[in-house]
């Protein structure tokens, strides 16, 4: 057997208290291809981290067979910081309570001073190029001196993932369909993993903004490559994405067992993993730009009702949920309407249905780019 569990202590901030990371490697020392699966960077986001119990039983039952050929790093909960942040009986775990916001946002910048670090050193070998970009980026991230509990966690995962060939964050949102983030320059080769997961929405982004865990994996690649041009070929080496699975409420063994196979079958499809994972499943979504999902916003505070289910088609300033004032004078004028600028997919919903000005309700997925899409594309 090659399994082996490790925990890496993270930096001690206060007298008394101390957290790891728990890790768990199959494969050979430096097996290629190697993958990198963590789960709830976000930590009150709980299908991801079932999917890796039950990913973690499949692994353990492949190499007691001898059947890893290639290398895993699972990271089951990403984010014990996060995870001990109660109040009142509820987790607060997407922003570090001590003020260093999103969880998931201002992860390393693993392209900051690549360029330098591999001048003169590239050719027209791609994979050389791909081996000497990763030795420097193991270089910087060594030189990274953190002092914070966040940012010692931050460290080791980047030591853990930077050099794989597949990155993948696993999360989910309020109460949503299965759907998946990707950089365009991972589309079509990513096709089978959207279709293997059941994705009813896969969105493309070359940077969404906010330097999210995925990208910080991905963009370095991307943007090393048209850097140096096409004379010196860095090809995209990491495929990271973010999973999100579903909804916060679902979290079953039944789905998260189904969704761990269906990773265990796109890694043995890649090489990872011996055996015959059978015919791929048809997909149920094409890639669209993350430019093209609409993000409705409500404009008053009050009580949202959704007007249509998960999964609807949804037209062009059709009304799709509204905002019920419970203090108003006249029943009959409490609603305000919450239309859709685009057509497309429902794909998600607010679980709390006590909302404010501005507040995110809903995500409908489409294939036109929307003029404000602009900028930072992520809600935080």
């Amino acid at each position: 057997m090659s399994k082996s569990i490790e925990r890496i202590a993270l930096p001690v901030v206060s007298p008394g208290t101390a957290r790891h990371l728990t890790v768990h490697r199959y494969g050979r020392p430096n097996a290629r291809p190697k993958a990198y699966l963590q789960a709830a960077v976000h930590a009150d986001e709980t299908p991801g981290m079932l999917v890796q119990h039950h990913l973690i039983r499949l692994l353990d039952a492949a190499d007691r067979n001898n059947q890893i050929k290639g290398g895993f790093i699972i990271v089951p909960v990403a984010n014990p910081v996060g995870l001990g942040q109660w109040m009142n009986h509820h987790m607060a775990g997407r922003y570090e309570l001590g003020g260093a916001g999103n969880f998931n946002r201002g992860w390393p910048d693993l392209f900051a001073g690549l360029p330098e670090r591999v001048a003169g050193k590239l050719g027209s070998d791609s994979e050389r190029n791909v081996a000497t970009v990763r030795r420097a980026m193991t270089e910087a991230i060594n030189e990274m001196k953190p002092t914070t509990e966040l940012g010692g966690l931050r460290h080791a995962v980047c030591k853990l993932a930077h050099d794989a060939d597949f990155v993948f964050d696993l999360h989910c949102d309020d109460d949503s369909l299965m759907h998946l983030f990707l950089i365009p320059q991972h589309w079509p080769d990513a096709a089978d993993l959207s279709a293997e997961i059941g994705s009813r929405a896969t969105m493309l982004a070359e940077d969404s903004g906010g330097r999210s865990f995925d990208e910080s994996f991905s963009t370095p690649w991307t943007k090393l490559a048209a850097k140096v041009g096409p004379a010196t070929p860095v090809p995209a080496a990491c495929l990271a994405c973010t999973i999100e699975y579903r909804g916060q409420a679902d979290t079953t063994d039944e789905l998260a067992e189904a969704d761990a196979r269906a990773l265990f079958r796109f890694f043995q499809r890649r090489g990872l993993i011996e055996g015959d994972p059978g015919p791929p499943p048809t997909a149920l979504c094409d890639a669209t730009p993350l430019e093209g999902t609409d993000v409705l916003r409500s404009p008053v505070a009050g009580i949202v009702t959704y007007r249509r289910p998960l999964g609807a088609y949804i037209a062009r300033n059709e009304i799709v949920a509204e905002i019920v004032d419970p203090l108003a004078d006249d029943p009959l004028k409490t609603r305000t309407p919450v239309k859709a600028q685009t057509e497309g997919t429902l794909l998600s919903r607010r679980a709390h249905k006590m909302v404010r000005p501005g507040d995110s309700i809903a995500k409908v997925v489409g294939r036109e780019r929307l003029a404000y899409r602009t900028g930072f594309l992520l809600e935080d």
